[in-house]
């Protein structure tokens, strides 16, 4: 679980803005919040950003994207790290970016905090958190690694360090060295952290390329409950040869899949997606289809490109929701813009759908930012798990509550308040009509010259 996560000098965030999951003592949907007992502490299941165009929204999405990528994939040799400090003020560019999370991961609470500039990591620590204690398992400051003493017997982190490159995480290294010491962390962003961005197209697609997945046939049962007007979807293999892939690729391809192992493919041009399997010795495209009911009971079969862009969306999205829903899930889902190319009433049966599988047990969660402020609804979200991100004057973005304010009552209609700009993160328009008549010479005017 995700419980805090703050950044700073991070694009438009150049003051330090932190998003907390700990539930406040309101009593709203009290049943569905996740309980650790271990620490005394309840944590929210989900939590909605809103906010203006340009607000921070994003960049706060691609915060958490940027940090996943230095974790989980790492740097190349002498290559620069992709930070992207805050640029209006000439001082913040050279300054380092701070990123810092606190998670659950295998029962237990690590801070993990890391500080870096396009050319190097400046700082980073990892800190274990127990219900009666805090133990830094190491931290790295001035080029040189403190280890806890418990750790110190362990003269292979010392080399393990030495072989950590200044652009690089001394945590992805230490993984990719098969240090296992630190590997609930690294496990939590490679395994549990999942981000959507608005243009993912099928990030989990391969679910309906198999049948014997226990999500497919849930999966074909929603899609005909959300009036998509499919009736089911399904993979059929084509000719590897005849698939519309470069032929360099499927040269490639000939060479690097070995038996019984699987590639994922998209064709971008055609937003098509290929799992490429060698079965026998051969290899064999899988390609994913969309079946529609005819009038005499029969069904036509679609290509996936010509579906309406919310169906995409909603394929796209369903494995996700399902796999939070599923019991002793412990996934984390952000979602950057849920609301894209959704209806309004879809987006809410998807969330109430997740709530509903939530309980004082549970430990998945759903992020998102969204512009749907019909979703802003006590009914479905407690204060504390709407959030709004604002830009001021000076292009700095801010993050911060609703529960922060004292009179937004638990049975109060706050998207008036909302809207009206009094719990601000709405765009301040100041257009001038006139400027979009034209003004081009009247039809049959001659220029004087």
């Amino acid at each position: 679980m995700l419980i805090r996560f703050s950044i700073k000098n991070w694009m438009s965030f150049k003051d330090e803005a932190c998003f907390s999951m700990i539930a406040s003592s309101e009593r709203q949907h009290k049943e569905r919040i996740p309980n650790l007992d271990n620490y005394k502490m309840k944590i929210l299941p989900i939590a909605a950003i809103y906010g203006g165009n340009a607000s921070g929204k994003t960049n706060f999405f691609k915060a958490l994207n940027f940090a996943k990528r230095l974790v989980v994939h790492g740097t190349q040799i002498d290559g620069l790290i992709a930070c992207e400090p805050f640029q209006l003020d000439g001082g913040s560019i050279e300054r380092p970016s701070s990123f810092c999370f606190e998670i659950l991961s295998e029962g237990d609470i690590y801070e993990y905090s890391f500080a870096v500039t396009k050319k190097v990591v400046i700082e980073e620590k990892l800190t274990q958190i127990r219900s009666a204690s805090e133990k830094i398992l190491y931290h790295r400051h001035d080029s040189k690694p403190h280890f806890h003493p418990t750790l110190q017997k362990n003269k292979r982190l010392e080399i393990v360090f030495e072989g950590t490159r200044d652009n690089q995480l001394f945590l992805n290294n230490a993984i990719s060295q098969k240090v296992e010491d630190f590997r609930p962390v690294y496990d939590w962003f490679n395994n549990t952290l999942h981000l959507i961005a608005p243009d993912t197209r099928f990030g989990l697609f391969e679910q309906f390329l198999n049948e014997d997945s226990f999500l497919y046939t849930k999966m074909n049962e929603m899609l005909r409950q959300l009036d998509t007007g499919i009736t089911r979807l399904a993979s059929e293999e084509i000719s590897f040869e005849n698939s519309p892939l470069p032929k360099s690729l499927k040269v490639k391809l000939q060479e690097e899949v070995k038996e019984g192992t699987s590639v994922h493919l998209l064709n971008e041009s055609m937003n098509e997606r290929f799992v490429i399997t060698r079965k026998n010795g051969e290899l064999i495209a899988k390609k994913l289809f969309t079946y529609h009911s005819k009038a005499d009971g029969t069904e036509a079969k679609f290509e996936m490109r010509v579906e309406s862009d919310g169906s995409q969306r909603i394929i796209g999205l369903l494995p996700g929701f399902l796999d939070i829903a599923e019991s002793g899930s412990k996934k984390v889902y952000i979602i950057d813009e849920l609301d894209r190319s959704l209806h309004t009433n879809l987006t809410r049966s998807l969330i109430e759908g997740y709530l509903s599988s939530c309980s004082s047990n549970s430990r998945s969660q759903l992020l998102m930012t969204t512009h749907d402020v019909l979703l802003m609804d006590q009914q479905l979200l407690r204060r504390d798990e709407m959030w709004v991100s604002e830009r001021d004057n000076s292009g700095i973005s801010k993050l911060f509550s609703f529960s922060e304010f004292k009179d937004v009552r638990y049975d109060k209609d706050i998207r008036k308040s909302y809207l009206q700009g009094r719990l601000g993160g709405v765009p301040k328009i100041l257009l001038d009509y006139t400027l979009m008549s034209s003004s081009s010479p009247k039809e049959g005017n001659e220029r004087k010259g």
